[in-house]
Formats: C-alpha cells, structure tokens, sequence
C-alpha cells in the first residue's frame, strides 16, 4: 500500500509544484516572489523522485513474486 501512496504523492506534489510556478507571476511582494522562488521547484522535483520510488517499488514487488511463482514448481519436483 506504501508504493501507491509514494505514486500519489508524488503525482500531488508534482501538481502543486507546477500550481505554484503558474501562480506564482500574481504576487508582487519581494516575500513571497522569493518564497514561490524555490518551493515550486522543491515540490516538483521532489514529487518526481518519490514517483520514480513508488514505480520502482512496484516494479521490484512484481519481479520478487514473480520469481517466487518460478521457484515454487521446482521445490516440490
């Protein structure tokens, strides 16, 4: 259930990422063009390394159950 969350939340945080750079061009004060500045690209890029975990996880969870359908046959020849 962890590797679909890691999917999920990396999906959201890479949407926030972009929410924040699009909307980002609103705001006028100093503050807030330097904290919009780097969160974005923080969210965006973190988002993405958690989807790229979450896919692997998922990928090694098949592989691991797949090899053990192959072994099983062989132990009780």
């Amino acid at each position: 259930m962890g590797k679909f969350i890691a999917v999920i939340g990396g999906l959201v945080a890479m949407a926030g990422g972009l929410a924040l750079v699009i909307f980002s061009a609103t705001f006028q004060h100093a503050f807030f063009n330097v904290v919009l500045g780097f969160i974005p690209p923080i969210l965006f890029f973190g988002g993405f390394i958690g989807l790229i975990a979450g896919i692997s996880s998922i990928k090694d969870a098949k592989r691991t159950k797949k090899l053990e359908q192959e072994t099983e046959p062989k132990k009780a020849a």
